[in-house]
């Protein structure tokens, strides 16, 4: 079920490794932005209710 890579194993699987890693801090922080976009779209919106 593996591919016999040969000499270009290293080369494939390291850029397997690099381009997961990559997909896993984009998510990181792509949520972590979402929750820091959500709490101070909150703070908005209670600052306006208190306000209006």
């Amino acid at each position: 079920m593996i591919p016999d890579l040969g000499k270009y194993a290293g080369a494939v699987l390291s850029s397997y490794a690099v381009s997961l890693a990559l997909i896993v801090l984009l998510v990181a922080l792509s949520l972590w932005r979402a929750r820091r976009v959500r709490a101070e779209l909150e703070r908005v919106e209670q600052r306006s209710k208190r306000n209006g």
